[in-house]
């Protein structure tokens, strides 16, 4: 099992600062990543993951960087791969593009509401330009809902064999997808730090997802909360099959200090 933070980038985090403190003590206690939400509506503010993550990446020089997730259908693919790629080249290769098709009052908000099918296709598409994007490939495509014509945006890639890609969401679509790039990402706690997601639903949406054949080295990234100096349930998920666990950080959990000391006392060992 290894260990990051998630911050969920509303009202205080919706703000860089706040985040790149969490991130600058997160290093220095021995987390190894960290994760954030990707949304543009939600109360008190939303924050803007890449130029959260970019001043995350100029703070520190080892923690892994995760949007969890990024609404791939929101995104043009080649404006997502120049943001991808040049995170990725300015933190070293620490990006990994946690993706999904987004949540329906985020999208509805600005009228990109669409039928669960039409955005599943959209993310597919977009997905294996992203990726061959970033790894400095000259693209020409036409699908269904993207067309690229002899384009360019990455000089070099920066990881190999690419960027790597976790996929968000429970349902079989969504695991079929994960299973097909490099991890899946899921939460497990409500904004009251209720367990909905226990680790008995992680272990049977792992058969399901192992059923279709995903590589060796495969992913599978945990959202939730322990107490200060107690495994909590970060193990019996690890026995689940998870490989990472995000301790989730927010604004409902306690204050900006207590979001501060919880990182301070180390991963949930």
């Amino acid at each position: 099992m290894r260990y990051g933070i998630e911050v969920v980038p509303l009202g205080a985090y919706a703000e860089p600062g706040p985040v790149v403190e969490l991130a600058v003590a997160s290093e220095a206690a021995g987390w190894e990543a960290l994760a954030v939400w990707d949304h543009c509506t939600f109360w008190g503010g939303v924050g803007d993951p890449w130029v959260t993550l970019t001043a995350v990446a100029a703070a520190t020089s080892r923690l892994r960087l995760v949007t969890a997730v990024s609404p791939i259908p929101r995104y043009t693919p080649q404006l997502l791969a120049r943001s991808v790629h040049a995170l990725d080249a300015f933190s070293g290769g620490r990006v990994t593009l946690g993706a999904g098709l987004g949540v329906d009052f985020d999208l509805a908000a600005y009228g990109e509401l669409r039928p669960a099918a039409e955005r599943a296709a959209m993310a597919d598409e977009a997905l294996s330009l992203v990726a061959r994007l970033c790894n400095a490939e000259t693209v020409t495509f036409a699908g269904a809902h993207h067309t690229v014509t002899g384009a360019q945006v990455a000089s070099h890639a920066t990881q190999s064999p690419r960027v790597p890609v976790w996929i968000g969401g429970s349902s079989r679509p969504a695991l079929r997808r994960a299973a097909r790039w490099d991890g899946w990402v899921i939460g497990s706690i409500d904004e009251t730090q209720r367990v909905v997601y226990p680790p008995e639903n992680v272990a049977a949406d792992l058969t399901y997802l192992r059923a279709h054949g995903p590589h060796a080295g495969f992913d599978v990234a945990v959202m939730g909360a322990t107490p200060a100096g107690s495994p909590g349930l970060a193990p019996a998920y690890a026995e689940a099959g998870a490989t990472w666990w995000f301790e989730s950080l927010f604004g409902l959990r306690g204050t900006h200090e207590e979001m501060l000391d919880r990182v301070a006392a180390g991963p949930p060992r």
